[in-house]
């Protein structure tokens, strides 16, 4: 261990900075959120470290530097552009049993910043000892992802509770489970949600030990691709008892939940098995009721052809707390990886997303409107009707000419773009793999000039996901 982590109380200690430029200004930024009383040596200040002043954020003490200032202070940086005056300041601050830090000189710190993650109270420091500044930002920027805005606030309100629970619970183990079951259950996600008033009560009954209520999470998993998954829909499926998934949910989605929660698959597939929608709403009902924490992990978008209101319906009826977190649905996800705009100046106004799946007593579509010119129109679960929406287009004004797409699998490793027009969709829906994505109009003239081809997309798409190669999407033109 080159450096021994700790974390020190500024609040109203007096730290000495030395120098009055940009880089002195980032140390002063961070040390007054940790409400240290700065106190800054330098021959001028730069406009922001004026300001600063000027507000009496800091005190501007001297503009030239003595050893006599160091003995005050809890501890000393240098931020010099005169190399001697940093390290002199750094041999006086040693000789005064003083911590002191040389801006971006390793050797002449007897401390060092870290890279720091904010939820305060909660507060996570990373450091490579000064070797690698580079690693320890991206990796502070992958836990920034990972670790929820709310967890400060879970922190404040337990702080509050910590007594409460320690006169409650007498043992170690007793306080280690509650604590372990708020911070994974509904007590975490009120607190998420921004409804602290129903967190702590939620604590006080569990602290009761009579609350056997569940929460559910409706998560949309966006169209295939995990980099396209949401940071609320990651975290929510890590925190998941159990995950009831669709037929549409990757694979690489699926190896992102929790290894010891359960799965159930509750999914459709046109001219396949099929999961009764009743069936699925009573288990996500019996599975909230048991004490259970669910996510119910949708393809796409939850609320856009994913039956998702029906099922919050179910839930609100039974009166049991449920979060939503949104995702991005395959007519956004997968056009846009097949480099076809769904609006264009120059081709499409408007955007208009359909099903090809509906109940049998549903009304009648309105295909005037659907054939109008100049608009997208994105269907979702055409490809058994793709004849009937093909004559009904043609019938009310679409040309036969106008250009299609059907994308297969759309933003996986498997993605295929078909291309085409309107009078030949039948008979390139009959040999298009599924799940797959129709889309109607010019912008699909687009899509060879857009679509992810090149060095430069190519390695902005590898850096997101080191095993996807471009090559991997497939893409056939028909005359």
């Amino acid at each position: 261990m080159n450096y021994f982590p700790l974390f020190a109380d500024l609040a109203g200690r007096a730290v000495l900075v030395v120098g009055g430029g940009s880089v002195a200004t980032r140390k002063v930024n961070l040390l007054l959120q940790a409400n240290a009383q700065v106190r800054i040596v330098a021959k001028k200040l730069n406009a922001k470290l004026t300001a600063l002043e000027a507000e009496n954020k800091i005190l501007w003490i001297a503009k030239e530097f003595n050893a006599e200032q160091i003995r005050t202070a809890f501890f000393v940086i240098a931020a010099t552009n005169d190399e001697a005056l940093n390290h002199r300041i750094f041999h006086l601050a040693e000789s005064q049993h003083k911590l002191a830090n040389v801006v971006d000189d390793q050797p002449y710190c007897s401390f060092i910043f870290p890279s720091i993650i904010d939820r305060s109270p909660i507060q996570i420091a990373i450091s490579s000892a000064g070797k690698a500044p580079v690693l320890a930002r991206l990796l502070r920027e992958k836990l920034e992802a990972l670790l929820p805005q709310s967890l400060g606030d879970m922190a404040e309100i337990s702080g509050k509770w910590r007594e409460v629970v320690k006169a409650k619970l007498h043992s170690v183990t007793e306080r280690r489970r509650f604590w372990e079951k708020a911070f994974n259950g509904r007590f975490a996600s009120l607190v998420k949600s921004q409804q602290q008033e129903k967190a702590e009560q939620t604590l006080a009954i569990q602290l009761e030990q009579d609350y056997q209520g569940g929460f559910v999470s409706l998560v949309g998993a966006g169209p295939g691709d995990a980099g396209l998954l949401t940071l609320n829909g990651l975290q929510e499926i890590q925190q998941a008892d159990v995950v009831l998934y669709d037929a549409l949910v990757s694979d690489e989605i699926l190896s992102l939940i929790r290894r010891d929660a359960d799965r159930i698959f509750v999914g459709k597939r046109a001219k396949g098995d099929c999961v009764p929608q009743e069936e699925t709403n009573a288990l996500l009902v019996k599975l909230a009721q048991q004490g259970k924490r669910v996510v119910r992990l949708k393809g796409g978008d939850p609320f856009v052809f994913g039956r998702g209101g029906e099922e919050l319906e179910v839930l609100a009826e039974h009166q049991i707390p449920f979060s939503v977190v949104p995702g991005i649905t395959a007519g956004i996800g997968a056009t846009a990886y097949a480099g076809i705009p769904l609006t264009h100046r120059n081709y499409a106004q408007s955007a208009i997303f359909v099903t090809g799946h509906r109940k049998a007593d549903a009304s009648d579509i309105e295909w005037q409107t659907l054939a109008r010119s100049h608009q997208t129109l994105v269907i979702y679960m055409g490809t058994l009707k793709a004849a009937l929406i093909s004559n009904r287009l043609q019938q009310y004004g679409r040309a036969a000419d106008t250009p299609i797409a059907i994308i297969s699998q759309g933003t996986q490793l498997t993605q295929k773009t078909t291309i085409g027009t309107l009078a030949n969709l039948a008979e390139l829906a009959e040999t298009a793999p599924t799940p797959a994505l129709i889309v109607v109009g010019e912008v699909v003239k687009l899509h060879e000039q857009l679509v992810w081809f090149g060095e430069e997309s190519e390695e902005k798409r590898l850096q997101k996901q080191p095993h996807f190669t471009l090559d991997s999407l497939s893409v056939e033109k028909v005359a």
